[in-house]
């Protein structure tokens, strides 16, 4: 399987990579073998690009969508193909990367009030084709790129389709940049977590005002149609119900808890951010629910400002309850029925707002743990 190296970046999970490489067939193994190749072009790629540190900027308060095609090469940002204001150019990748950029523009931009990625005026760059058959999509710190899914595998063998065809995995990706410009998350452990579940959730934002659902409505699946009908999957994770968003011979079943009670200590995948991360999107689930309505209108405006205001780098699941608790009092007044959700949504995936455990006992000694054998925290 084609993997992206920088795991920040990249929607398919490392253990999905994984458990192809030991369950695969033949054919899928090999593509799994190709990764350190692959890997060490990105690398590269990526060092220069923070070398450069190139900043692109559009007008003050406008949309400026420029979409690339790599042409199944590795070069960035390829060809461009379609610009702000250009019509649909027919190629399926090109016209969703530049709708899905400009449906996380606008949530951005008209609910809070931000100015795209950079909250800037950034452009929001995208390279679909990337190389042939390559089953991930990333955020590279500069631009979004997509691969093609198996389009070089037979018919029989695939797993993944285009990534641009899903927008919550469009908005996924792009929050990693928002993010990385605002509390810039540390991708391990618990922050790394964090970090995933905030770009669930407004990916799934995303989704969920393109398609006007409603927080019931909504399907709260991340990753909707990626997998081929190959794969017993309805997604790449759920945030109304971790662990159930895929149970397949090949894949698996989706490792994700919803409750700390579960959470799973591990040294892979960067401590487990991908996995994790099922807690915290769990708990914008529950708040989001609770409050009702469109999620972006309350909930999402809570999570927004925590994530720009509140969090820093090596924040944790406690800091980030405590902080929305917090901020939904400053929005909407102590007590409240919006502060008393947020309440509830924590505490029903074992954590409480406002106290200093920080998961509690378990949690404690985690943190020891990992200060004492690997410098971070958890």
């Amino acid at each position: 399987m084609k993997n992206c190296v920088h795991p920040i970046n990249c929607i398919i999970p490392p253990h999905m990579a994984e458990r192809i490489l030991e369950k695969g067939s033949p054919v899928q193994k090999k593509k799994a073998e190709e990764y350190i190749r692959i890997a060490g072009q990105i690398r590269g790629q990526r060092q220069m690009l923070a070398e450069l540190t190139r900043k692109v900027r559009a007008a003050e308060g406008e949309r400026n969508r420029k979409v690339y095609d790599a042409r199944n090469g590795s070069s960035l940002p390829g060809n461009l193909v379609r610009s702000e204001g250009d019509a649909p150019t027919g190629d399926a990748a090109v016209d969703e990367a530049y709708d899905g950029s400009g449906a996380t523009y606008d949530l951005y931009s008209e609910i809070f009030s931000r100015n795209s990625i950079d909250n800037k005026g950034m452009d929001l760059l995208s390279t679909v084709h990337f190389m042939e058959g390559y089953d991930n999509a990333f955020w590279n710190g500069e631009q979004m790129v997509y691969g093609d899914g198996d389009e070089d595998m037979p018919e029989q063998e695939r797993i993944y389709n285009r990534f641009t065809k899903a927008i919550d995995i469009i908005g996924h990706e792009l929050t990693h940049g928002v993010t990385q410009h605002e509390a810039n998350l540390v991708y391990r452990n618990q922050p790394g977590a964090l970090n995933e579940s905030f770009s669930d959730v407004f990916g799934s934002l995303v989704k969920q005002r393109v398609k006007n659902h409603t927080a019931d409505q909504a399907d709260w699946l991340i990753g909707e149609g990626i997998f081929t009908s190959n794969v017993n999957a309805d997604g790449i994770r759920s945030m109304k119900a971790p662990g159930t968003a895929y149970d397949d011979p090949l894949l698996g079943r989706d490792p994700q808890p919803g409750h700390m009670n579960d959470y799973n200590d591990t040294t892979s995948d960067n401590g487990g951010v991908h996995i994790n991360s099922g807690i915290p999107n769990k708990a914008f689930y529950n708040v989001a629910v609770e409050l009702g309505g469109y999620a972006w209108e309350k909930a999402g405006r809570i999570w927004y400002k925590t994530l720009c205001d509140e969090l820093d780098g090596s924040s944790d699941f406690q800091a980030a309850a405590n902080s929305t608790h917090k901020v939904a009092g400053d929005l909407y007044g102590n007590n409240s029925t919006e502060q008393r959700a947020v309440y509830n949504g924590w505490k029903t995936v074992g954590i409480i707002p406002g106290s200093d455990n920080h998961g509690g006992c378990r949690g404690s000694i985690r943190r020891i743990l990992h200060s004492l054998f690997d410098g971070s925290n958890s």
